[in-house]
């Protein structure tokens, strides 16, 4: 699936591995978080972090009429209030998004799968 925009030049399709990426990058960024983990994670009760190649597992991007919808599932470090990190990791996601690609984002959904200690 990819998001199409169209500009006085042409258009332009983004992918949705595109917006992952960035998506994943943005969210590694901030503090507190220890690396992204796979929706299929929680039902397995496996909360293994994604290696690099991986990290298009923990991202969905769904894309809506005129917006697009962001849920990533967050390996996140014993020790700090997981509220505030969420909360960061939202707002993170929302500007670099909408900056990098001039989308409209819809919503930002953060899941915590697991909490893990950082040595």
């Amino acid at each position: 699936m990819a998001v199409t925009k169209k500009t006085t030049h042409g258009r332009i399709n983004i992918t949705s591995k595109a917006i992952a990426t960035v998506v994943a990058n943005a969210a590694l960024e901030c503090y507190g978080v220890v690396g992204l983990a796979s929706k299929g994670n929680i039902a397995s009760k496996i909360q293994a972090i994604l290696s690099k190649d991986e990290y298009l597992k923990g991202v969905i991007v769904a894309q809506e009429r005129t917006s697009v919808t962001i849920s990533l599932y967050l390996v996140i470090a014993k020790g700090v209030k997981v509220t505030e990190v969420l909360s960061e990791v939202q707002k993170k996601v929302n500007y670099v998004v909408s900056k990098t690609f001039d989308l409209k984002i819809k919503k930002v959904n953060v899941y915590a799968v697991s909490l893990r200690k950082i040595d």
